[in-house]
């Protein structure tokens, strides 16, 4: 067996054993089941709706560079819906989780994983009770679509600016984590403000600030790893999807 096999079997195995840990009984962020009102229900998911066409429109093109791009797409997929299902407590008896999306960005662009961010919510919603139907649009616009846009332009930024690829994809995955948590609160603060919306913005950004940025941290070292894995191993493909020049 080939050093690359064994790497990539490496990769799925511990993809798998993240899968099977148990996971927190803990109200979840994602945004839950009927805790929106139905106009932001409606609102958010009506805003969704051009990404998701962009998304897929980008997803046919990304298919015709290559056929083995769609087996970066599936661990794609995959990374996200591990990830964004490790429910950890944070305060007040909510929860914070990475989201897995940055990876993604940078492999295939923000509107490909509007449409991998939405499967991946759903079956979430329908399999774990995490997150919901009612606000699946406002779950897959913090997660699917403005966390992965943010990761996308950090990174190639940093590409601009020649930073190590390393950094790059650090960087990228760990801002758009939090970004996406950023978004979930002004989520909240619109749907539910105190005072005003920006005293219930600092209180739900508060909220998740302790557990989330370490969490974020955290997300970025593994996407790094993981990155590294499939340029030793991907060349070709990621080639293919402009992520790395050919040399």
């Amino acid at each position: 067996m080939s050093l690359a096999n064994r790497k990539t079997k490496l990769l799925v195995a511990a993809l798998t054993l993240l899968l099977v840990i148990p996971m927190t009984n803990a109200f979840a962020m994602h945004i839950m089941e009927g805790y929106l009102p139905a106009g932001y229900c409606i609102f958010w998911g009506v805003l969704c709706v051009p990404f998701l066409i962009a998304g897929g429109i980008s997803m046919q093109k990304q298919f015709k560079k290559d056929n083995k791009v769609k087996i970066l797409l599936a661990l794609a997929g995959a990374f996200v819906f591990i990830l964004s299902s490790l429910k950890i407590p944070s305060v007040t008896g909510s929860c914070s989780h990475p989201t897995g999306t940055g990876l993604g960005a940078i492999l295939f662009g923000p509107s490909v994983m509007s449409i991998l961010g939405i499967i991946v919510l759903l079956f979430q919603a329908l399999l774990l009770a995490h997150g919901g139907l009612t606000t699946l649009g406002a779950n897959t616009f913090s997660m699917a679509i403005a966390g992965p846009f943010v990761s996308f332009g950090i990174f190639k930024l940093c590409q601009k600016l020649k930073a190590p690829k390393g950094l790059a994809v650090f960087l990228a995955a760990t801002i758009g984590d939090l970004f996406t948590y950023c978004v979930t609160s002004a989520q909240l603060a619109l749907a539910f403000p105190d005072q005003s919306f920006f005293a219930s913005l600092v209180k739900f950004m508060g909220i998740f600030a302790t557990t989330q940025l370490p969490i974020a941290i955290a997300e970025g070292i593994l996407s790094v790893m993981i990155f590294n894995v499939l340029e030793k191993n991907c060349k070709r493909e990621l080639t293919a999807l402009g992520v790395i020049k050919e040399a």
